[in-house]
């Protein structure tokens, strides 16, 4: 029986995708880092820490520490996710879905701390969540399971009686080692894209989720 359900927040909940890429375009590039779109994929599932490691890497600067940097670019995400964050299509209404049939409800994200009320606020869903993770707090950011082990903790529920929502490969993976149930919602781009076969359930839009994909979750061995 599933008793808990946990949500991944960038790429699951709000459309943040565009304003990190802004961010880290904007800041970076102050530091004399040539951000192109080739590198810049390969940073969309890390951390932050592991993003501004990445572009120091490449192209390392001088005048501003790691740690000064990646502030920036958090500082930066924060006012923009204030400004202008949009919530993905159905995320009240799986919400509501969950909180009617009682079970507990985590998030559980590779964002900063510091960013996960600042979503929850942007789209008046805090009251929904029973406890908030971020991998900054791990030895380790998604695809490995900490997070999610530190987040069905935190519910008091065995991993193997919760789902997880994610929109990236990394983030199954991560749900996937801490043995629970997967539910992929892909960007529309990469619906058809065969990685996401690795998820239990996958569905192009949290609100199609309904009743027989969670018969179907709770059948899972």
């Amino acid at each position: 029986m599933i008793q808990a359900v946990i949500f991944d927040m960038d790429g699951t909940l709000i459309d943040s995708e565009p304003l990190w890429k802004e961010s880290e375009k904007e800041v970076f590039s102050s530091v004399g880092v040539k951000v192109c779109k080739k590198l810049s994929a390969k940073t969309a599932s890390m951390t932050t820490r592991e993003v501004t490691e990445f572009w120091f890497s490449h192209f390392p600067w001088a005048d501003e520490s790691l740690e000064q940097v990646e502030n920036k670019v958090i500082d930066r995400v924060a006012t923009l996710i204030s400004e202008k964050g949009e919530s993905l299509d159905g995320v009240k209404d799986i919400l509501d879905f969950f909180h009617r049939k009682g079970l507990k409800i985590g998030l559980a994200t590779n964002a900063p701390a510091r960013l996960i009320p600042v979503v929850l606020n942007k789209l008046a869903i805090s009251e929904y969540f029973h406890c908030t993770s971020s991998s900054e707090h791990e030895v380790q950011g998604k695809p490995h399971p900490a997070v999610y082990l530190t987040t069905a903790k935190k519910l008091k529920v065995n991993p193997s009686k919760c789902i997880a929502f994610e929109d990236s490969l990394s983030g199954i993976i991560a749900a996937r080692k801490a043995n629970i149930k997967t539910v992929a919602v892909p960007h529309w781009s990469e619906f058809t894209n065969k990685k996401f076969n690795l998820s239990h359930v996958k569905i192009s839009r949290l609100a199609d989720f309904n009743d027989l994909h969670l018969e179907k979750l709770a059948s899972c061995v």
